[in-house]
């Protein structure tokens, strides 16, 4: 354990964007082979879910950037009614008509160059169908304790309760001397597990450290970048030209950092934010034996063991796989798979145990880095008036 493995790669990075289904972002992705809305003769989306009264209501292009005025949920009771037992009819009659709006590459042009290049998953889901913080939890400790909302739980883990005895990654990564760091802009969320920001605040950083440290080629063994939560996210009400800019800022500093070589970021987000998918998700292995924090008789029949909706993810890496749409199932704790699978480290839940490990995203048996060179993209188109969105919003 500890020791390393994937001699290619020396850093993975981690930025985790918020709220938004596959469908939503890469649905008019035209890439051969990517699953995203099926098009109609006149060039839109055939896809569609029930209204109120019974008829359909087809996805369709956002007239702006600005979330203002979108009312969309994606608590846990709305995100199992949107999925209704594999059927995903829901969206519109548990949130509202704006849960079948979409953004393509007029809006999103760097993220549509990015995943017209490097590996797209089209088959990542989030890791339960929640809110922000269970699925952020999944992705640091692969499970997420029994939490299914967003407020601040009442009960935070303080230790390790599994026979593995790792309470998140940080912790399997210091008890071998990997190196590690939070970068964030507002909040990290590391804070998710507070007992770790009390001994780790030189790792717990704010986020224009990581530019620095990945100009000088000297970035971690596994970084976590955060947005600003507040307002460059891209959630709901915010101007998603805020948060997709600041991908570009994150993604282009790793793709001229002197260590790119050596480097794999993964561009994901949390959860699907209300946002319509066509794809239901599967059946997940159960973490543990820690149920949600709801009614019995409120869980819809899910323990922890169905996926969430699908999100937008791409694999950014010199030694990415070209021309690769990754059709295997993964879900937030492949990150730790990933991870783990770098440093033979032990497995943190039943879940990461049996998760993919993204490495089918990777090129590691070619000769030489497919992507020695980094592509030139197209930046991120920033944002008309962010602060006109926001305060729309009010």
């Amino acid at each position: 354990m500890g020791t390393a493995s994937l001699p290619q790669i020396d850093h993975i990075v981690v930025l985790m964007m918020e709220n938004h289904s596959f469908d939503n972002h890469f649905g008019m992705l035209r890439r051969k082979g990517v699953d995203g809305f099926t098009i109609g003769r006149d060039g839109k989306p055939t896809n569609s879910n029930p209204g109120p009264d019974g008829q359909p209501v087809y996805a369709y292009h956002a007239p702006s950037t600005c979330q203002a005025h979108y009312k969309v949920s994606q608590s846990w009771n709305v995100s199992h009614r949107s999925w209704d037992h594999g059927r995903n009819d829901g969206f519109v009659k548990a949130s509202s008509a704006d849960a079948m709006a979409y953004w393509d590459e007029t809006d999103l042009p760097f993220y549509y160059g990015l995943a017209s290049v490097f590996p797209v998953c089209d088959r990542y889901f989030s890791s339960v169908m929640a809110q922000t913080y269970p699925n952020r939890r999944f992705l640091l400790a692969a499970s997420a304790f029994g939490l299914v909302g967003d407020p601040l739980p009442e009960s935070l883990l303080t230790s390790s309760p599994r026979p593995w005895g790792f309470g998140t990654i940080f912790e399997a990564l210091d008890a071998y001397g990997i190196s590690w760091k939070n970068y964030f802009s507002d909040l990290p969320t590391t804070a998710l597990f507070p007992y770790l920001l009390q001994s780790n605040a030189d790792r717990v950083t704010h986020v224009t450290e990581f530019f620095t440290d990945a100009a000088a080629g000297t970035l971690p063994g596994f970084s976590l970048v955060d947005p600003n939560f507040g307002s460059g996210s891209e959630e709901n009400p915010q101007d998603l030209a805020v948060g997709a800019y600041f991908a570009y800022q994150v993604i282009d500093a790793v793709m001229k950092s002197p260590a790119w070589h050596r480097t794999v970021l993964v561009l994901t987000f949390d959860e699907h934010g209300g946002y319509y998918d066509h794809v239901p998700p599967p059946p997940a292995v159960r973490p543990d034996d820690i149920p949600p924090e709801v009614p019995s008789d409120d869980t819809y029949g899910d323990l922890y063991s169905w996926y969430g909706f699908r999100v937008p993810t791409v694999v950014v890496s010199a030694w990415a796989r070209p021309h690769y749409v990754s059709h295997v199932v993964h879900d937030h704790t492949s990150i730790l798979r990933l991870v783990e699978t770098k440093w033979n480290l032990p497995a943190l839940s039943d879940r990461d145990a049996n998760a993919s490990n993204l490495v089918d995203c990777l090129a590691l048996d070619a000769p030489t880095p497919p992507f020695g060179k980094p592509p030139k993209l197209s930046p991120a188109l920033p944002a008309v008036d962010a602060a006109a969105c926001m305060a729309a919003a009010k």
